[in-house]
């Protein structure tokens, strides 16, 4: 079964714990994924608010840096992959099928060029903003201010659609949301993101954000999260079901992946303690009698699709 994880922040963290990649104590590592069969694991550089603004682009070249050193390091197990073609041929080879992101344009720090050297450094998606406020648009934590995209962050959505990139819509205000899908030529991804309805959270989409996915034809991933699971912060694997089967019945199941932010949160579902353990939200989903074509899509045939779309 094809494994599609749209995000992890484990290269930052790694950075922290000054461990490696192949096998550590974070939520995932080579060695896990290497035993869960043909796996595509998107590789998050976050931009954290602490190097906004003057330092955003020199700290995504930190972070980048270390992955290139990880996958050359490890390069028996894991590959960068930059399209679908590319994917297909490291899962050929019984290889980690890595693809680079950039969580928080603030990067860009308002050059295009710099968008296009990140491509040129691998970079197939951007999640345009993280919580706050850039030069791309306004963060959910900023969206009381009714801020959507920017001049410049028109750009950017046109530019990437141009270049064959991944325009990734977590994290930002709803207006951006909106102002995204109005410009957008091509299917967009909401890389670890929920359902409103069912979490009251400000980071999780509504039933009008999931339905215009939908006709979009992009893909949202499910978010580990507690916080974003339940209004508790104190989840388990019945509540990650719940936010599937929710999108599932509104958008339909072609519209549903994973995006778990491992190693981006501080805690996960009681009873999901790292990458290892994902089999049990498909297991679940089998045991309510999800048929298995439609798992498979779920579990990473939906976002493969996209990326077989997007991605040149």
């Amino acid at each position: 079964m094809l494994r599609v994880d749209t995000h992890c922040d484990t290269i930052t963290r790694i950075m922290e714990l000054n461990e490696n990649l192949y096998k550590n104590t974070c939520h995932l590592d080579i060695e896990r994924l290497k035993g869960m069969g043909n796996v595509v694991q998107f590789f998050a550089a976050f931009i954290d608010p602490a190097y906004c603004q003057a330092y955003a682009m020199k700290r995504a070249v930190q972070i980048i840096d270390r992955f290139y050193k990880e996958v050359e390091i490890y390069n028996d197990d894991i590959t960068l992959c930059c399209n679908a073609d590319e994917i297909d041929i490291a899962l050929g080879q019984k290889k980690i099928a890595a693809l680079l992101s950039i969580e928080g344009g603030e990067a860009l720090q308002g050059e295009i060029s710099a968008l296009r050297i990140f491509y040129k450094l691998g970079v197939r998606s951007i999640c345009l903003t993280w919580n706050y406020r850039n030069e791309i648009a306004d963060g959910v934590a900023d969206g009381i201010s009714g801020g959507g995209l920017t001049p410049f962050g028109r750009e950017v959505v046109k530019e990437m659609n141009s270049l064959g990139m991944l325009v990734d819509v977590s994290h930002i205000s709803e207006k951006g949301f909106w102002d995204v899908l109005e410009i957008t030529k091509y299917p967009v991804i909401v890389s670890h993101s929920n359902a409103k309805k069912i979490c009251s959270h400000k980071r999780n989409l509504t039933d009008e954000q999931i339905l215009a996915v939908k006709n979009n034809q992009g893909v949202i991933g499910i978010n580990l999260y507690p916080y974003f699971l339940n209004d508790k912060g104190n989840a388990a694997l019945v509540d990650v079901i719940k936010h599937i089967e929710h999108i599932a019945g509104l958008a339909g199941p072609l519209h549903l992946g994973i995006g778990a932010d491992f190693d981006g949160i501080e805690s996960t579902p009681e009873d999901i303690r790292g990458i290892q353990d994902m089999d049990k939200v498909f297991n679940a989903l089998l045991k309510l009698n999800y048929s298995q074509e439609v798992v498979e899509n779920i579990a990473g045939k939906n976002f493969y699709r996209v990326m077989r779309d997007v991605l040149i």
